[in-house]
C-alpha cells in the first residue's frame, strides 16, 4: 500500500505540501508517500502543461499503474483530477481534503462558480491563469493562516501558474463513484465555502470536519493521519 497526493490548483511541488503528513504517516504506518507532478502546473514540460486537465489525471493514472494498491489523496483541485482519472484497480481508498468530487460532465471552473467569496484568478494571456492581488501574507491569510510565518512564506514561494484547461475542461469520468472515500471538511478554511466542501462531503463514504484552515496536513497532519489509519485498520 502506497499513498498518492494530489495537490491543488495553482501551486507546484506537492511533495512539499504533504511532507508533514507524508513523514507521521510513515511513522504510525509504513504507508509510503508520492506526489503527483501536475503538468498543468508546469511540473513536467512546457507542452504537457498546455493539457490541462486531461494530463493531469494521464499523470494520475501512470502513478497508479506503478503500484498494486493506493490510497489516493485529492486536495482542493486534486479531487477533479481523481475524478477525470476515473476507475483504477489500485485505487483502495480516496481522502478528500476541502475537495470535490464533481460529476461528468463537470468543470473545475463551474463546480467553483457559486462561491460568494472566490479566490481571485486572472487570465495571464498565454493560456493560463494565476491568483491576482495576493502578496505573501495575504495568501497566507487565505490559505494558511493556522500555521507560521515562516511556513506561509514556503507556500507563497511555491505559487504558480496553472493551463486553463485545467479549470474549463469538463470532467468525462467520475473515479470517486464506487470507492471507499472519507472527506475532511475544513472547518475554519477561507478559500473553499463549507457549503461546498458539505455538498460535495456528501457524495463521499463517510465525512469529519476538523477545526482547521485550507492546508491541515501542513497545519494538523496528526488529524489527518488519525483518518487515513481509520480507513486502513
Amino acid at each position: 500500500m502506497e499513498l498518492i497526493f494530489v495537490h491543488g490548483a495553482l501551486v507546484r511541488d506537492g511533495a512539499w505540501w504533504w511532507q508533514r503528513a507524508a513523514d507521521l504517516l510513515r511513522e504510525r504506518t509504513g504507508i509510503r508517500s508520492r506526489a503527483v507532478a501536475l503538468p498543468s502546473c508546469g511540473e513536467t514540460t512546457p507542452e504537457q502543461r498546455a493539457g490541462g486537465l486531461n494530463a493531469d489525471a494521464e499523470a494520475l493514472r501512470r502513478e497508479l499503474d506503478d503500484v498494486e494498491s493506493a490510497i489516493v489523496v485529492g486536495h482542493s483541485y486534486g479531487g477533479t483530477v481523481i475524478a477525470e482519472a476515473g476507475q483504477h484497480p489500485a485505487v483502495e481508498h480516496l481522502l478528500y481534503v476541502s475537495s470535490y468530487l464533481p460529476d461528468v460532465g463537470q468543470s473545475q471552473g463551474a463546480v467553483m462558480s457559486g462561491e460568494s467569496d472566490p479566490v481571485s484568478i486572472g487570465d495571464n494571456g498565454d493560456g493560463t491563469l494565476s491568483v491576482t492581488g495576493y502578496d505573501a501574507n495575504s495568501f497566507g491569510a487565505r490559505f494558511l493562516q493556522d500555521v507560521d510565518e515562516a511556513t506561509q512564506r514556503q507556500a507563497w514561494q511555491r505559487v504558480t501558474a496553472q493551463a486553463a484547461g485545467a479549470f474549463m475542461t469538463p470532467t468525462s469520468a467520475a473515479g470517486w463513484h464506487g470507492v471507499d472515500s472519507t472527506y475532511i471538511v475544513c472547518g475554519q478554511d477561507r478559500s473553499t465555502s463549507l457549503e461546498l466542501q458539505r455538498f460535495h462531503a456528501a457524495r463521499a463514504t463517510r465525512f469529519v470536519e476538523l477545526p482547521t484552515g485550507h492546508h491541515p496536513f501542513i497545519s494538523r497532519p496528526e488529524l489527518v493521519v488519525e483518518q487515513i489509519q481509520a480507513m486502513v485498520r
